[in-house]
């Protein structure tokens, strides 16, 4: 989750129409809209249309956003999985329920890179180093968020992902 104490008081600037304080909220949190978005879509070209679909909302909803029911980072990420759903009723396509809902990263969609089995090669990295690379780069947690996540240090998040992106680098390679 988007975990950063200058959401807040931006959302308040943007609530007053704020147009400098919602492109610091757009410049802090798009990119892990964008990693909610794309894990619900799987397309980018329309995780970056629910994107732009949730600041549209985000600017004129902002006045009514209540701190004391949520945080500003739960409600963007609501606004954002709403808006990636909305993408997928209009477009018609399916993404099992499971992929939208588990705090799991799901890895069961078969990817390729040419004639290269982008599955195979995560299901040969340990299941640390696997989740911590499907969290930071599908569902697009930063290195402090995915250490709060998982409960572990920072440096040892760190290390899995080095390590997870060094054996796909490898394994893409041969």
């Amino acid at each position: 989750m988007l975990d950063n104490p200058q959401i807040e008081p931006l959302l308040a600037r943007v609530a007053l129409q704020d147009r400098a304080a919602f492109k610091a909220l757009y410049d802090l949190s798009a990119s892990h809209l964008l990693g909610v978005a794309l894990r619900i879509l799987r397309i980018r070209s329309l995780a970056e249309e629910a994107v732009q679909d949730a600041f549209v909302q985000i600017w004129r909803n902002a006045k009514a956003f209540q701190v004391q029911k949520a945080p500003a980072s739960a409600w963007m990420n609501s606004i954002i999985r709403y808006r990636a759903l909305d993408v997928l009723r209009r477009t018609g396509r399916e993404v099992p329920i499971d992929d939208v809902s588990s705090g799991e990263p799901a890895m069961a969609v078969p990817f390729k890179v040419g004639d290269i089995d982008l599955e195979r090669c995560l299901a040969g990295l340990s299941t640390e180093a696997r989740n911590a690379v499907a969290l930071a780069f599908v569902e697009g947690y930063s290195h402090p968020e995915l250490s709060r996540r998982l409960g572990r240090p920072l440096g040892t998040i760190k290390s899995w992902i080095r390590r997870g992106l060094q054996q796909l680098k490898e394994c893409l390679g041969s």
